[in-house]
């Protein structure tokens, strides 16, 4: 090392913020994280229990699942849709509003129009539960880098030692 060069030192200071607060928001982000993941789920398992309890089997001209129970959200696409062809069959290709008001074939293309809205709920409400859960796991991630980045000990300047 030449005389010209100056020696320098690596010196560990205290950080100069309090970081606590930042710490307990990242602990706040993991746990709400955990919440949103727990519900998603909740709203899945009773969204499937609902749905098995009212004993649905799809059809055997349906596109798909023929035969299965309605349990999930898949199956409940696939007999609204059933639902939608059986009803448009029965009325001619008429939805509920072209036909006329004494028209006989009405009613059950109403029982079909809300029958498949129940349906589209469920799927909606799987959607619901699925984002609940995804963004549960992005709020703990989040949450987890905000912890992590708080909790560093302290700050390395190098200075120059005279």
């Amino acid at each position: 090392m030449s005389q010209d060069e100056p020696r320098t030192a690596d010196v560990i200071e205290p950080p100069e913020k309090k970081v606590g607060l930042v710490k307990a928001v990242g602990i706040l982000g993991i746990i709400g994280g955990v919440l949103l993941i727990v519900v998603g789920i909740v709203a899945w398992i009773g969204v499937t229990n609902q749905l098995t309890a009212e004993n649905i089997t799809i059809p055997d001209d349906a596109a798909a699942f023929q035969g299965q129970q309605v349990t999930g959200p898949f199956t409940a696409w696939v007999q609204a849709d059933i639902i939608n062809t059986h009803a448009l069959a029965a009325s001619d290709g008429k939805t509920y509003a072209e036909l006329d008001q004494d028209d006989p074939v009405r009613a059950t293309v109403m029982q079909a129009s809300f029958l498949r809205s129940s349906l589209f709920t469920s799927i909606v409400a799987y959607g619901v539960a699925l984002f609940a859960a995804g963004m549960g796991v992005l709020a703990i991630l989040f949450g987890w880098a905000i912890h992590r980045l708080a909790s560093v000990p302290v700050v390395i300047k190098r200075s120059t030692v005279v």
